[in-house]
């Protein structure tokens, strides 16, 4: 419902024919009513030495009961030769006799011409009379596939633009990403006169993967003055619908990835972040707005007072930027980063160093002692809370001295009842100057309205989980604290 929602002209369902699975999504997929996109059906040109209609994989695309079905034939002479094994002539026939039977079966058909561009370079006139034989038969859409990513931008937009001039109908790119050109070069193909775009949400797909198109759509929209989708308004959604397909498909966001990732409008060094506080086209190349992301300022070893005063403003702090407290905050924070924190990972951590350097963060919560048993699979933990011993069995040591944590922290301060822990990562190891191996521990907290993640490193993975969770809960208490918001100037 999200890509129709966001004006997806067509959703590739599958390969009815190729899997149980496949097909059971066509059944499942009658069950939604689509107001814009269509749904297609995937599937190969007939077999050899057998009649359109008794081919069993154009069947499977008729039952389907879709309007569209997007038919893959060899347009590369040696897919011809060396892996159907059959003659040109045969090949042509197997393509016009396929998209012929399922148009006079009144569905749309789109017909990708695998291996293209590599056919080309060998044989172009062949690769161009498989195109316009599908042409000839009826196909709506000619797409043009890099199927093994192996092609470069400046190769793509010369065939393109050759296709584009003797075809008739309208031409698509199929990229993979196999050369890292997946995206440029649907760009280009595009630039060509290509007006159809195949790819995938996140790039996901086979070996690299395919083109993204939460990086093609706004190079179309905000950078080439192309219409798609819904116009500007569509890729507002683009970072959440980025974000549902990594969590459906069970994979991690890319933080780095264009456009969408929390690290796109992230900005850490000082001279960066003194001039985007200026002037945010200074180091910004649209409004992360656009797409549905956020700016975001990092603190870490590359930081300057610029980054510390816009955390604090958002807190409603105000502090003049040669405060001296600011610069004792910073040499804290580049040390602790030596020490093996990373707090670009985990920015309310480096805010708790700013705001006691500042003298405002009262510690509420404190660990004095904990110890933990385990044997046979059973965690129990032993600590000692604001001078208050704590219990808790766990399923696992982490858990466990979580537990006995909240069992006193709720009940003295009820508003961490609503506070939940949504992701718990051991970063990766490091080393510290002593060559003494240290782990790095990264909570990421809500309350159901904000989104919070702290840091904890040591030699042990409970001693940083400690740490981690203490700064988490620490934090929601100090932000929430009536004192937190005052202007405090330069006392």
């Amino acid at each position: 419902m999200l890509l129709d929602e966001l004006g997806v002209d067509y959703i590739e369902g599958g390969w009815p024919g190729s899997n149980p699975k496949d097909a059971e999504f066509f059944k499942a997929i009658k069950n939604y009513s689509l107001n814009h996109a269509k749904i297609a059906a995937f599937g190969m040109t007939k077999r050899k030495g057998v009649s359109a209609k008794d081919d069993t994989n154009l069947l499977a695309i008729l039952n389907a009961d879709v309007g569209v079905a997007v038919v893959v034939g060899k347009s590369w002479i040696l897919h011809v030769r060396e892996v159907l094994r059959v003659s040109p002539e045969d090949n042509l026939d197997m393509v016009y006799d396929s998209v012929e039977y399922l148009k006079d079966h009144g569905l749309g058909v789109i017909f990708d011409a695998e291996h293209f561009y590599q056919g080309f370079r060998e044989d172009p006139d062949y690769a161009l009379r498989v195109v316009k034989t599908a042409e000839e038969a009826g196909a709506d859409v000619i797409v043009l596939a890099d199927t093994n990513g192996a092609m470069l931008p400046m190769d793509v937009y010369e065939i393109t633009s050759k296709v584009v001039e003797r075809v008739r109908v309208k031409v698509g790119v199929h990229m993979h990403n196999d050369s890292g050109c997946a995206v440029a070069n649907t760009l280009m193909g595009v630039l060509a006169g290509a007006r159809h775009v195949q790819g995938t949400i996140n790039g996901i797909g086979e070996r690299t993967g395919n083109a993204d198109l939460i990086q093609v759509l706004p190079n179309l929209v905000l950078k080439m003055g192309f219409k798609a989708l819904k116009g500007v308004e569509s890729l507002r959604r683009l970072r959440e619908v980025s974000h549902f397909v990594y969590e459906a498909a069970g994979l991690q966001p890319n933080p780095y990835q264009p456009y969408v990732g929390d690290y796109a409008f992230s900005h850490k060094a000082g001279l960066h972040v003194d001039g985007v506080s200026k002037i945010t086209k200074a180091y910004e190349h649209i409004d992360p707005e656009l797409v549905g992301n956020a700016r975001r300022f990092v603190v870490s070893e590359l930081a300057g007072t610029s980054n510390l005063l816009i955390y604090l403003k958002d807190l409603g702090i105000s502090v003049g930027k040669d405060d001296p407290r600011l610069r004792r905050a910073l040499e804290r924070i580049k040390a602790m980063e030596n020490e093996g924190y990373s707090f670009d990972l985990a920015p309310a951590s480096a805010i708790l160093v700013v705001l006691r350097e500042l003298g405002l963060a009262k510690d509420f919560l404190s660990v004095d002692y904990w110890k933990v048993f385990g044997e046979h699979n059973l965690n129990v933990a032993v600590v000692k809370v604001n001078g208050e011993l704590s219990v808790a069995e766990g399923v696992g040591p982490v858990h466990a001295v979580d537990l006995a944590i909240r069992n006193v922290a709720s009940r003295i301060y009820p508003e961490l009842n609503s506070v939940r822990l949504t992701d718990y990562r051991v970063v990766l190891p490091g080393e510290v100057k002593s060559t003494e191996s240290v782990v790095r521990v990264l909570m990421e907290f809500t309350d159901g309205r904000r989104v919070w993640k702290t840091m904890g490193v040591s030699t042990s993975i409970i001693a940083a989980s400690v740490k981690a969770l203490l700064d988490g809960l620490n934090y929601i208490l100090i932000i929430n604290n009536n004192e937190i918001g005052k202007s405090i100037n330069n006392k």
